[in-house]
Protein backbone atom coordinates (compact mmCIF):
# COMPACT_ATOMS: atom_id res chain seq x y z
CA UNK A 1 0.00 0.00 0.00
CA UNK A 2 1.47 3.33 -0.97
CA UNK A 3 2.31 5.80 1.94
CA UNK A 4 -0.11 8.60 2.45
CA UNK A 5 1.18 12.26 1.99
CA UNK A 6 -0.17 15.74 2.59
CA UNK A 7 -0.70 17.88 -0.42
CA UNK A 8 -1.33 21.61 -0.25
CA UNK A 9 -3.33 23.43 -2.78
CA UNK A 10 -1.87 26.61 -4.34
CA UNK A 11 -4.21 28.66 -2.14
CA UNK A 12 -2.90 26.96 1.01
CA UNK A 13 0.68 27.62 -0.01
CA UNK A 14 -0.11 31.32 -0.45
CA UNK A 15 -1.75 31.56 3.00
CA UNK A 16 1.20 29.78 4.62
CA UNK A 17 3.68 32.19 3.03
CA UNK A 18 1.68 35.23 4.09
CA UNK A 19 1.60 34.02 7.70
CA UNK A 20 5.37 33.58 7.67
CA UNK A 21 5.93 37.04 6.27
CA UNK A 22 3.64 38.49 8.95
CA UNK A 23 5.65 36.90 11.75
CA UNK A 24 8.94 38.19 10.31
CA UNK A 25 7.48 41.68 9.87
CA UNK A 26 6.39 41.94 13.51
CA UNK A 27 9.73 40.68 14.77
CA UNK A 28 11.79 43.07 12.65
CA UNK A 29 9.53 46.09 13.22
CA UNK A 30 9.88 45.61 16.98
CA UNK A 31 13.65 45.58 16.63
CA UNK A 32 13.61 48.79 14.55
CA UNK A 33 11.30 50.52 17.02
CA UNK A 34 13.66 49.70 19.86
CA UNK A 35 16.65 51.06 17.96
CA UNK A 36 14.75 54.24 17.07
CA UNK A 37 13.71 54.83 20.68
CA UNK A 38 17.29 54.35 21.83
CA UNK A 39 18.49 56.86 19.23
CA UNK A 40 15.89 59.44 20.28
CA UNK A 41 16.82 59.11 23.95
CA UNK A 42 20.54 59.33 23.21
CA UNK A 43 20.39 62.51 21.10
CA UNK A 44 18.85 65.89 21.99
CA UNK A 45 15.76 66.78 20.01
CA UNK A 46 16.34 68.98 16.99
CA UNK A 47 16.15 72.58 18.13
CA UNK A 48 15.88 71.48 21.77
CA UNK A 49 18.19 72.50 24.62
CA UNK A 50 21.56 70.83 24.92
CA UNK A 51 22.46 68.86 28.00
CA UNK A 52 24.52 71.10 30.30
CA UNK A 53 28.22 70.24 30.29
CA UNK A 54 29.41 68.22 33.24
CA UNK A 55 25.85 67.14 34.07
CA UNK A 56 26.62 63.44 34.20
CA UNK A 57 28.71 61.86 36.91
CA UNK A 58 32.19 61.26 35.59
CA UNK A 59 31.64 63.70 32.70
CA UNK A 60 34.09 66.29 31.48
CA UNK A 61 33.95 70.08 31.66
CA UNK A 62 35.65 72.54 29.34
CA UNK A 63 37.75 75.01 31.32
CA UNK A 64 37.38 77.67 28.64
CA UNK A 65 33.61 77.52 28.99
CA UNK A 66 33.95 77.51 32.77
CA UNK A 67 36.10 80.65 32.55
CA UNK A 68 33.51 82.36 30.36
CA UNK A 69 30.62 81.64 32.71
CA UNK A 70 32.76 82.56 35.74
CA UNK A 71 33.39 86.02 34.26
CA UNK A 72 29.67 86.39 33.61
CA UNK A 73 28.82 85.23 37.13
CA UNK A 74 31.19 87.76 38.71
CA UNK A 75 29.68 90.56 36.60
CA UNK A 76 26.09 89.51 37.33
CA UNK A 77 26.82 89.30 41.04
CA UNK A 78 28.48 92.69 40.86
CA UNK A 79 25.33 94.18 39.36
CA UNK A 80 23.40 93.12 42.46
CA UNK A 81 26.12 94.46 44.77
CA UNK A 82 26.08 97.83 43.00
CA UNK A 83 22.28 98.07 42.86
CA UNK A 84 21.87 97.43 46.59
CA UNK A 85 24.61 99.91 47.55
CA UNK A 86 23.28 102.65 45.28
CA UNK A 87 19.77 102.09 46.61
CA UNK A 88 21.12 102.23 50.18
CA UNK A 89 19.09 99.16 51.19
CA UNK A 90 21.92 97.13 52.67
CA UNK A 91 20.02 95.75 55.69
CA UNK A 92 23.40 95.05 57.27
CA UNK A 93 23.55 92.70 60.23
CA UNK A 94 26.21 90.77 62.11
CA UNK A 95 26.53 87.13 61.08
CA UNK A 96 29.23 86.24 63.60
CA UNK A 97 32.75 87.16 64.63
CA UNK A 98 36.17 86.52 63.19
CA UNK A 99 38.82 84.72 65.23
CA UNK A 100 40.19 88.15 66.14
CA UNK A 101 36.81 89.13 67.60
CA UNK A 102 35.71 91.53 64.84
CA UNK A 103 32.08 91.38 63.73
CA UNK A 104 31.43 89.94 60.28
CA UNK A 105 28.77 91.84 58.37
CA UNK A 106 26.10 90.37 56.09
CA UNK A 107 24.09 92.55 53.71
CA UNK A 108 21.38 92.17 51.10
CA UNK A 109 24.13 92.74 48.54
CA UNK A 110 25.95 89.60 49.75
CA UNK A 111 22.83 87.48 49.55
CA UNK A 112 21.51 88.64 46.18
CA UNK A 113 24.95 88.45 44.56
CA UNK A 114 25.49 84.99 45.98
CA UNK A 115 22.15 83.73 44.68
CA UNK A 116 22.76 85.11 41.19
CA UNK A 117 26.32 83.77 40.95
CA UNK A 118 25.63 80.35 42.44
CA UNK A 119 22.63 79.47 40.29
CA UNK A 120 24.25 80.75 37.09
CA UNK A 121 27.26 78.50 37.64
CA UNK A 122 25.19 75.57 38.90
CA UNK A 123 22.82 75.77 35.95
CA UNK A 124 25.71 75.74 33.49
CA UNK A 125 27.75 73.01 35.24
CA UNK A 126 25.44 71.05 37.59
CA UNK A 127 27.96 68.28 38.30
CA UNK A 128 30.66 70.64 39.59
CA UNK A 129 31.21 71.24 43.32
CA UNK A 130 30.56 74.90 44.24
CA UNK A 131 31.66 76.39 47.56
CA UNK A 132 30.34 79.82 48.47
CA UNK A 133 30.84 82.21 51.36
CA UNK A 134 27.11 82.59 51.89
CA UNK A 135 24.50 79.91 52.50
CA UNK A 136 22.34 79.03 49.51
CA UNK A 137 18.68 78.75 50.52
CA UNK A 138 16.80 76.33 48.27
CA UNK A 139 13.64 78.34 48.91
CA UNK A 140 15.27 81.22 47.01
CA UNK A 141 16.28 79.08 44.05
CA UNK A 142 16.11 80.86 40.73
CA UNK A 143 16.81 79.91 37.14
CA UNK A 144 19.73 81.88 35.74
CA UNK A 145 20.53 80.73 32.22
CA UNK A 146 23.72 80.96 30.20
CA UNK A 147 23.59 80.96 26.40
CA UNK A 148 27.02 79.27 26.26
CA UNK A 149 28.52 82.19 24.36
CA UNK A 150 32.23 82.86 24.92
CA UNK A 151 33.58 86.43 24.78
CA UNK A 152 35.93 87.15 21.90
CA UNK A 153 38.91 87.99 24.11
CA UNK A 154 38.63 84.60 25.81
CA UNK A 155 38.23 82.83 22.45
CA UNK A 156 41.38 84.47 21.14
CA UNK A 157 43.56 83.72 24.16
CA UNK A 158 42.24 80.44 25.57
CA UNK A 159 42.04 77.04 23.88
CA UNK A 160 39.38 74.48 24.91
CA UNK A 161 40.62 72.14 27.62
CA UNK A 162 38.54 69.40 29.22
CA UNK A 163 39.02 68.00 32.71
CA UNK A 164 36.93 65.50 34.72
CA UNK A 165 34.00 67.19 36.44
CA UNK A 166 34.80 65.45 39.73
CA UNK A 167 38.24 67.09 39.81
CA UNK A 168 36.77 70.62 39.79
CA UNK A 169 35.88 72.82 42.76
CA UNK A 170 34.51 76.32 42.25
CA UNK A 171 34.95 78.92 45.00
CA UNK A 172 32.64 81.96 45.03
CA UNK A 173 33.05 85.18 46.98
CA UNK A 174 29.86 87.11 46.16
CA UNK A 175 31.03 90.27 47.95
CA UNK A 176 34.60 90.67 49.11
CA UNK A 177 35.21 93.52 51.61
CA UNK A 178 31.72 93.56 53.11
CA UNK A 179 32.87 95.76 56.01
CA UNK A 180 34.15 98.38 53.59
CA UNK A 181 30.94 97.98 51.57
CA UNK A 182 28.90 99.01 54.61
CA UNK A 183 31.22 101.99 55.10
CA UNK A 184 30.74 102.99 51.43
CA UNK A 185 34.42 102.45 50.64
CA UNK A 186 33.52 101.17 47.20
CA UNK A 187 37.01 100.94 45.71
CA UNK A 188 37.82 97.87 47.85
CA UNK A 189 34.74 95.85 46.86
CA UNK A 190 35.02 92.92 44.44
CA UNK A 191 33.13 89.81 43.41
CA UNK A 192 35.27 86.75 42.71
CA UNK A 193 35.13 83.29 41.18
CA UNK A 194 37.92 80.71 41.31
CA UNK A 195 38.16 77.29 39.68
CA UNK A 196 40.45 74.73 41.28
CA UNK A 197 41.37 71.42 39.62
CA UNK A 198 42.55 68.74 42.02
CA UNK A 199 43.01 71.45 44.64
CA UNK A 200 45.18 73.74 42.48
CA UNK A 201 43.79 77.15 41.49
CA UNK A 202 43.71 77.39 37.68
CA UNK A 203 41.07 80.04 36.87
CA UNK A 204 40.66 83.35 38.68
CA UNK A 205 38.16 86.17 38.09
CA UNK A 206 38.19 89.41 40.11
CA UNK A 207 35.49 91.95 39.26
CA UNK A 208 35.15 95.51 40.63
CA UNK A 209 31.40 96.31 40.50
CA UNK A 210 31.68 100.08 40.92
CA UNK A 211 34.14 100.60 38.06
CA UNK A 212 33.15 97.58 35.92
CA UNK A 213 36.78 96.44 35.74
CA UNK A 214 37.30 92.68 35.46
CA UNK A 215 40.59 90.79 35.67
CA UNK A 216 40.69 87.14 34.61
CA UNK A 217 43.43 84.59 34.07
CA UNK A 218 43.85 80.89 33.43
CA UNK A 219 46.98 78.90 34.30
CA UNK A 220 48.69 77.62 31.13
CA UNK A 221 46.12 79.57 29.15
CA UNK A 222 46.06 83.35 29.06
CA UNK A 223 44.80 86.47 30.79
CA UNK A 224 43.54 90.01 30.29
CA UNK A 225 45.82 91.41 33.01
CA UNK A 226 49.59 91.54 33.46
CA UNK A 227 52.31 92.23 36.00
CA UNK A 228 53.82 95.69 36.37
CA UNK A 229 57.18 96.44 34.78
CA UNK A 230 59.06 96.73 38.08
CA UNK A 231 58.89 95.92 41.80
CA UNK A 232 60.91 97.05 44.80
CA UNK A 233 62.41 94.06 46.62
CA UNK A 234 64.77 96.02 48.87
CA UNK A 235 62.13 98.20 50.58
CA UNK A 236 58.83 96.84 49.27
CA UNK A 237 55.48 98.50 49.67
CA UNK A 238 53.46 95.96 51.63
CA UNK A 239 49.68 95.83 51.39
CA UNK A 240 47.85 94.39 54.40
CA UNK A 241 44.39 94.18 55.93
CA UNK A 242 43.00 97.34 57.49
CA UNK A 243 42.04 95.33 60.57
CA UNK A 244 45.58 94.31 61.55
CA UNK A 245 47.96 96.69 59.77
CA UNK A 246 49.85 97.37 62.99
CA UNK A 247 50.86 93.73 63.48
CA UNK A 248 52.48 93.51 60.05
CA UNK A 249 53.99 97.00 60.20
CA UNK A 250 56.09 96.26 63.25
CA UNK A 251 57.68 93.11 61.80
CA UNK A 252 57.96 94.57 58.27
CA UNK A 253 59.94 97.58 59.45
CA UNK A 254 62.26 95.33 61.46
CA UNK A 255 62.81 93.20 58.36
CA UNK A 256 62.95 95.73 55.52
CA UNK A 257 63.81 98.95 57.33
CA UNK A 258 62.02 102.08 58.47
CA UNK A 259 61.38 103.25 54.91
CA UNK A 260 59.04 100.32 54.26
CA UNK A 261 55.60 101.57 53.28
CA UNK A 262 52.58 99.77 54.76
CA UNK A 263 49.32 100.12 52.81
CA UNK A 264 46.20 99.22 54.83
CA UNK A 265 43.40 98.09 52.52
CA UNK A 266 40.16 96.14 52.47
CA UNK A 267 39.40 93.02 50.48
CA UNK A 268 41.73 90.23 49.38
CA UNK A 269 40.78 90.75 45.74
CA UNK A 270 41.76 94.41 45.89
CA UNK A 271 45.10 93.53 47.48
CA UNK A 272 46.01 91.07 44.72
CA UNK A 273 45.11 93.64 42.07
CA UNK A 274 47.50 96.05 43.84
CA UNK A 275 50.36 93.78 42.74
CA UNK A 276 49.38 94.01 39.07
CA UNK A 277 49.18 96.52 36.25
CA UNK A 278 45.58 97.66 36.72
CA UNK A 279 44.37 100.79 34.87
CA UNK A 280 42.26 102.08 37.76
CA UNK A 281 42.77 105.50 39.34
CA UNK A 282 41.49 104.27 42.73
CA UNK A 283 43.71 101.17 42.70
CA UNK A 284 46.79 101.46 44.94
CA UNK A 285 50.05 99.75 44.01
CA UNK A 286 52.07 97.43 46.24
CA UNK A 287 55.00 95.04 45.87
CA UNK A 288 54.02 92.37 48.40
CA UNK A 289 50.70 91.25 49.93
CA UNK A 290 50.91 89.80 53.45
CA UNK A 291 48.14 88.40 55.66
CA UNK A 292 49.06 87.08 59.10
CA UNK A 293 45.79 85.58 60.37
CA UNK A 294 43.31 82.87 59.41
CA UNK A 295 41.57 83.55 56.10
CA UNK A 296 38.84 81.81 54.10
CA UNK A 297 39.71 80.16 50.80
CA UNK A 298 36.97 81.93 48.80
CA UNK A 299 38.74 85.18 49.74
CA UNK A 300 42.07 84.16 48.21
CA UNK A 301 41.52 81.43 45.60
CA UNK A 302 40.80 83.76 42.66
CA UNK A 303 43.80 85.95 43.43
CA UNK A 304 45.98 82.87 43.82
CA UNK A 305 44.92 81.61 40.39
CA UNK A 306 45.56 84.99 38.72
CA UNK A 307 49.03 85.24 40.23
CA UNK A 308 49.91 81.65 39.27
CA UNK A 309 48.79 82.28 35.69
CA UNK A 310 51.09 85.31 35.51
CA UNK A 311 54.08 83.55 37.06
CA UNK A 312 53.56 84.91 40.57
CA UNK A 313 53.16 83.17 43.91
CA UNK A 314 50.73 83.01 46.82
CA UNK A 315 51.77 80.68 49.62
CA UNK A 316 51.48 80.34 53.37
CA UNK A 317 54.00 82.32 55.41
CA UNK A 318 56.22 79.22 55.49
CA UNK A 319 56.13 78.83 51.70
CA UNK A 320 53.62 75.99 51.44
CA UNK A 321 51.19 75.88 48.55
CA UNK A 322 47.54 76.39 49.55
CA UNK A 323 45.22 73.52 48.64
CA UNK A 324 41.68 74.42 47.59
CA UNK A 325 40.01 71.20 48.67
CA UNK A 326 38.85 70.04 52.06
CA UNK A 327 38.27 72.73 54.68
CA UNK A 328 37.23 76.23 53.67
CA UNK A 329 39.94 77.98 55.70
CA UNK A 330 43.66 78.63 55.42
CA UNK A 331 45.47 78.55 58.76
CA UNK A 332 48.99 79.55 57.73
CA UNK A 333 48.56 83.18 56.75
CA UNK A 334 49.80 84.17 53.30
CA UNK A 335 52.41 86.07 51.36
CA UNK A 336 51.90 86.96 47.70
CA UNK A 337 54.31 88.38 45.16
CA UNK A 338 55.08 88.48 41.45
CA UNK A 339 58.36 88.95 39.57
CA UNK A 340 60.23 88.82 42.89
CA UNK A 341 62.30 86.21 44.72
CA UNK A 342 59.41 84.74 46.68
CA UNK A 343 61.55 82.29 48.63
CA UNK A 344 63.88 85.07 49.75
CA UNK A 345 60.90 87.13 50.95
CA UNK A 346 59.70 84.23 53.08
CA UNK A 347 63.14 83.75 54.59
CA UNK A 348 63.22 87.42 55.59
CA UNK A 349 59.91 87.11 57.47
CA UNK A 350 60.58 84.29 59.95
CA UNK A 351 58.38 85.57 62.77
CA UNK A 352 55.12 86.08 60.87
CA UNK A 353 54.15 82.40 60.66
CA UNK A 354 53.98 82.14 64.45
CA UNK A 355 51.73 85.18 64.62
CA UNK A 356 49.30 83.75 62.03
CA UNK A 357 48.02 81.17 64.54
CA UNK A 358 47.40 83.59 67.39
Amino acid sequence: MAPMGIRLSPLGMAVFCLLGLGVLYHLYSGFLAGRFAFFMLSEPAAGGPETPHGSAAGGAVDLRELLAVSVLAAVRGGEEVKRVRQGNVLNAKAKGKTREGAEEQLTTGDLLSNRRMFYLLKGAFPAVQINSEEHVDTADQETVSWDRSIPEDIKQKIQPKEVPAESVTVWIDPLDATQEYTEDLRQYVTTMVCVAVNGKPVIGVIHKPFSSYTAWAMVDGGSNVKARSSYNEKTPRIIVSRSHAGKVEQVARQTFGNKTVIIPAGGAGYKVLALLDVPEKNQEEADVYIHVTYIKKWDICAGNAVLRALGGHMTTLTGEEISYTGSDGNEGGLIASINMNHKALIERLPDLEKRSHK
